[in-house]
C-alpha cells in the first residue's frame, strides 16, 4: 500500500498503476488515475484487486455526460446496451473458471457444427460415387485404360446408297467409270466426317471393311469404330507427318515409319522384303495409313478398290487388310477379351492398347450423339 507522504501527492501521478495482483500472471499496465487527496481510488473493473487496498465504500466517479445527438448512446447506455454487456462480459472474462470455460463451449459448439457438415456431405458424397453413371478419377497408373467388362461403344452400322451392294471385295465397277465398292458409302460416310474428324475417304473404307467382314466373317462382329481407332493412332487416318489422303485413297508422300533396328525401344525385325515396300534393305518398317509390317502385308494383303492390286499405302486396301487381321485365329471383338486379343496382337504395347480403346470409344459415342 502506498504511503500517506506519497498519495497526498495529487499532481504528481505515476506512470504505472504497480498495486500487486493476486492470480496468475504480471499485473496489467493502466494509464495513471487522477486520485483524490488522502486516498488512492482503485478503479473497479480491474480484478482481483488486494482486498488490502481497497478503501472503504469508494465508488467509481460518475462518467461525463455525451450529446445524444452525437450517436445512439441511448442505446449503448442503456442497461442492456453494448457498453453495459461489454463491461460485464470484461468482467465475466477475468474469473479463472470464465477463461477456460468460454474457450471449452467454443470447441464443444465447432465440434457439433462440423458433426452435422458431415452428416450433410458424407452421404452426398457417398450417393455419388456409388452412382454408375458418373465417372471417378482413375486410380495412378491406370489413366486412359477401359473398364473392366464390356468393348468400346461402337457407331451406326454404314447405311450404303445402293439398294444391292455386293458387299465383297470381288465387286466390280461398272463399266467406263472409276467408282470403287466402298463409294456406295459416301452418304453414310458424308453425314458424319464432320462431327467425327475423319476424312469422308477413310469412313468410307472402313465402313465397307465392315460390312465385308460381316458377311464373309460373321462371328468375328468388328465395328468400323475399331478401324477408325486404329487408323487414328497409327497414321490419324493417313493425314500423319504432313501427309495428305487423297481422292483415290493413297497418302502423299507415302507414310513409312523408323527402322525397326532395336533402339528406342522399339523391336529389332530385319528387313524381309528387300525394301520393296519401306526402301529399306537393313531393317523393316511399318508401311502405309494402317502401318503395316511388309512381312504381314505379304501374308494378310487385300484389294478393296477393285483395281486388281493389294496397296498398302491406300488406305481401302489398307482397311480392309486390317480388318482380315484383326478377325484372324476365331477371334470375337464384341467380348472385351477377344476385341483385346485383337488389338494385342496388331500391337502389343499396353498403352498401345488403350489408346486405340479410348479412339474407338470416342467415335462410338460421338457418332450416336445428335
Amino acid at each position: 500500500m502506498a504511503s500517506d507522504d506519497e498519495a497526498a501527492k495529487v499532481d504528481q501521478p505515476t506512470t504505472v498503476d504497480a498495486a500487486p495482483v493476486a492470480g496468475p500472471g504480471p499485473a496489467p499496465l493502466r494509464p495513471p488515475v487522477p486520485e483524490p487527496a488522502g486516498e488512492r481510488w482503485i478503479p473497479v473493473d480491474m480484478y482481483p484487486p488486494d482486498p488490502s487496498q481497497v478503501p472503504a465504500q469508494r465508488t467509481a466517479p460518475k462518467p461525463p455526460h455525451q450529446p445524444r445527438h452525437a450517436a445512439p448512446e441511448d442505446v449503448l447506455e442503456s442497461p442492456g446496451g453494448g457498453l453495459a454487456r461489454r463491461e460485464r462480459l470484461s468482467r465475466a472474462m477475468a474469473r479463472p473458471g470464465t477463461r477456460f470455460l468460454l474457450p471449452t463451449v467454443l470447441i464443444i459448439g465447432l465440434l457439433a457444427a462440423a458433426g452435422s457438415v458431415g452428416l450433410w456431405v458424407i452421404p452426398a458424397t457417398s450417393s455419388a460415387q456409388a452412382d454408375p453413371t458418373r465417372s471417378a478419377a482413375p486410380p495412378e497408373g491406370t489413366a486412359g485404360l477401359p473398364p473392366a467388362t464390356g468393348a468400346p461403344a461402337t457407331g451406326e452400322a454404314p447405311q450404303p446408297s445402293d439398294p444391292t451392294p455386293s458387299g465383297s471385295g470381288s465387286y466390280s465397277p461398272p463399266a467406263g467409270t472409276h467408282q470403287r465398292p466402298a463409294d456406295i458409302y459416301g452418304g453414310w460416310a458424308g453425314a458424319r466426317s464432320v462431327k467425327l474428324g475423319i476424312p469422308v475417304v477413310a469412313l468410307q473404307a472402313y465402313g465397307y471393311a465392315e460390312a465385308v467382314t460381316a458377311r464373309t466373317i460373321p462371328k468375328c462382329h468388328l465395328t468400323w469404330t475399331t478401324l477408325a481407332g486404329i487408323g487414328k493412332v497409327e497414321s490419324d487416318h493417313g493425314q500423319t507427318n504432313g501427309s495428305v489422303l487423297q481422292d483415290d485413297g493413297r497418302s502423299v508422300p507415302p507414310i513409312v515409319g523408323p527402322p525397326l533396328d532395336g533402339q528406342n525401344n522399339r523391336q529389332a525385325v530385319p528387313d524381309t522384303d528387300q525394301g520393296a515396300l519401306d526402301n529399306d534393305r537393313t531393317w523393316d518398317r511399318a508401311v502405309g495409313p494402317m502401318q503395316f509390317l511388309p512381312s504381314t502385308w505379304k501374308q494378310f494383303g487385300l484389294d478393296a478398290d477393285g483395281d486388281g492390286v493389294s496397296d498398302i499405302n491406300n488406305i481401302y486396301d489398307a482397311a480392309l487388310t486390317a480388318a482380315a487381321y484383326l478377325c484372324a485365329d476365331g477371334r470375337d471383338l464384341a467380348t472385351l477379351e477377344g476385341w483385346n486379343a485383337a488389338i494385342h496382337a496388331y500391337n502389343v504395347p499396353e498403352q498401345y492398347r488403350a489408346a486405340v480403346f479410348n479412339a474407338t470409344n470416342d467415335y462410338g459415342r460421338r457418332d450416336h450423339q445428335n
